[in-house]
């Protein structure tokens, strides 16, 4: 329970940070200082070993490198929580699990009736899918103890199944052509893992350089570079005995290790390079259309009818009990909540539209627009409602 709510005050404090860098990005990219905000996401990095060459613009580095760190913690989360955590028995997961899967149903199902008859914009169908834990359980805690601890681990075990989902969807819907060299470098980089993991290897140093190799072939395979993060994880030994003869966690200690890094560094400097919206060149026109008004719609209402609603059938079904000491207004709030979807769906936005200028950002301001709306209605709501001690 200490490392649980460890996590949360991390998480808490991390979206915050979010709100100051995102707020930080759309004042340079609307100022006289547009031109270097632009210029420093595009400044060319290269990295080259012998024939292998990696050149790729800043933006993508955090997006396709640092990003993979994001999810490299992610898929450590996941495993824990499975193995031994907070969804580890189906008693446990029941509730967060169907309401992940409301939450991540509805709002794609309110994009794609918005967007049917659109072909390219039918590739932005799962941005409304995705929460922001960080930024959502930011707003929690500055509700104190209006809301109980049971409704901050079932919004943290639904993000976690909701990323899970968003791991999934990337692999099976955003890989591009394959190259069958990288994709044999990949699998037998992981089957190194695994062999390692089965044989009690101890050495962070060891699974981290076979994990650079993982990404870097990932990187040129055609699938997106992030999934190497989530496959590096399922590789991390949870529980295993050290050299002196002692129980150790690699998986645990690596997870504390990366949080500081991702909740203080990485996701705000993802937030600050893809928030840049220049807003002199959307109208309200665009907004009402289209991806930005099926992402809105999908975020802000479709998150919040599919948590609710799924939440509500489960409990009445007698599938799942409601979080302890929590009230069916607390439970619509956190559902409300869920509609935070910020750097999650920042980032899938980048997956589906790689031309950034397709809808004139206009896909990026609905995100921001429809996660801040969510975050002060949520909050709203739950500012309502008494609070539990």
């Amino acid at each position: 329970m200490v490392f649980l709510k460890e996590f949360i005050k991390k998480e808490s404090s991390s979206g915050i940070l979010l709100i100051f860098v995102t707020l930080l990005a759309l004042a340079l990219k609307n100022s006289f200082l547009s031109d270097y905000y632009s210029a420093f996401l595009a400044t060319p990095v290269e990295v080259r070993f012998s024939d292998l060459h990696i050149a790729k613009p800043l933006l993508l580095w955090i997006n396709d490198g640092l990003m993979a760190v994001f999810f490299l913690l992610i898929g450590l989360e996941v495993k824990r929580e499975f193995l031994e955590g907070q969804l580890s028995t189906p008693g446990q997961i029941a509730l967060p699990g169907i309401a992940a899967i409301g939450g991540m149903a509805v709002p794609a199902l309110f994009y794609i009736l918005i967007n049917i008859d659109d072909t390219t914009a039918m590739r932005g169908w799962a941005i409304p899918t995705a929460t922001d834990i960080a930024f959502a359980l930011g707003v929690l805690a500055m509700l104190g103890k209006r809301v109980p601890l049971s409704l901050k681990i079932f919004l943290m075990a639904l993000a976690i199944i909701d990323d899970l989902g968003a791991i999934i969807i990337i692999a099976l819907f955003y890989t591009v052509e394959l190259s069958t060299l990288s994709i044999t470098i990949a699998i037998t980089a992981l089957g190194v893992l695994i062999l390692m993991n089965r044989l009690g290897v101890t050495k962070k140093t060891a699974y981290v350089f076979v994990g650079v190799i993982l990404w870097v072939s990932v990187l040129k395979s055609g699938v997106h570079a992030t999934l190497a993060g989530v496959a590096l994880a399922f590789t991390i030994p949870l529980n295993s005995i050290d050299e002196n003869g002692d129980r150790y966690s690699m998986s645990k200690s690596m997870e504390h290790d990366l949080h500081y890094w991702v909740a203080f560094f990485i996701l705000p400097l993802f937030a600050f390079v893809n928030a840049g919206v220049d807003l002199r060149n959307v109208s309200i026109e665009q907004m009402t259309t289209g991806v930005p008004l099926g992402i809105m719609a999908g975020l802000f209402f479709g998150k919040q009818i599919g948590v609710f609603g799924f939440s509500w059938l489960a409990i009445k079904l007698g599938l799942a009990q409601i979080p302890e000491k929590s009230t069916w207004l607390q439970l619509y709030g956190v559902s409300i909540l869920t509609g935070i979807g910020f750097t999650m769906s920042l980032f899938v936005d980048s997956l589906a539209f790689t031309d950034s200028n397709l809808y004139q950002q206009a896909d990026k301001l609905a995100v921001l627009i429809a996660s801040f709306g969510a975050g002060i209605v949520g909050y709203l709501v739950l500012r309502m409602t008494r609070g539990n001690h």
